[in-house]
């Protein structure tokens, strides 16, 4: 008998093969099995936010955050799905900052996290927050192409 685990298992095997179908019935079953196992559902958000269905990974993403708070990866992935949706018009940015924050308290030096800070604090007009991200980025990776670039910018742009 297979057992979650290795529903799960061939569930991250079909996601890296690219097939994500496939993958996402594979993580259902192991929830069948398990339904407390944060890594079955944060996995299907993966293969869901793969296809872009994009409601059903944040779905999943806020399903797994709610077995184990401490799932660094799930929170940015669920802000970075609310930042760059393209079919939604108003962006809840206060629940983006929010999940960036949890994401940043569970990993201080998540370079994508403190990017995707940055460029928020960029939206909102507060450019001076933003280049406090920016500078922590380069403190961990002086030669972070992104973050030395949008620092450019704002300096050159925005602060006078």
């Amino acid at each position: 008998m297979v057992d979650y685990k290795e529903y799960t298992d061939d569930g991250i095997y079909s996601l890296n093969q690219g097939e994500a179908e496939d993958a996402i019935e594979k993580f259902s079953k192991s929830i069948e099995l398990k339904s407390d196992w944060e890594i079955s559902y944060f996995y299907r958000a993966v293969a869901f936010q793969s296809l872009e269905k994009f409601d059903d990974a944040i779905l999943d993403y806020t399903k797994a955050i709610q077995i184990n708070d401490k799932m660094t990866d799930a929170y940015y992935n669920r802000a970075y799905i609310s930042l760059t949706r393209k079919d939604v018009e108003t962006k809840n940015i206060e629940k983006i900052v929010e999940d960036l924050e949890k994401a940043l308290e569970l990993d201080n030096k998540f370079i994508d996290a403190l990017y995707a800070m940055a460029t928020v604090q960029k939206k909102l007009g507060e450019y001076k927050k933003a280049l406090t991200f920016l500078d922590r980025i380069l403190e961990i990776e002086p030669q972070a192409i992104n973050a030395n670039a949008l620092k450019k910018l704002l300096l050159q742009k925005y602060i006078k």
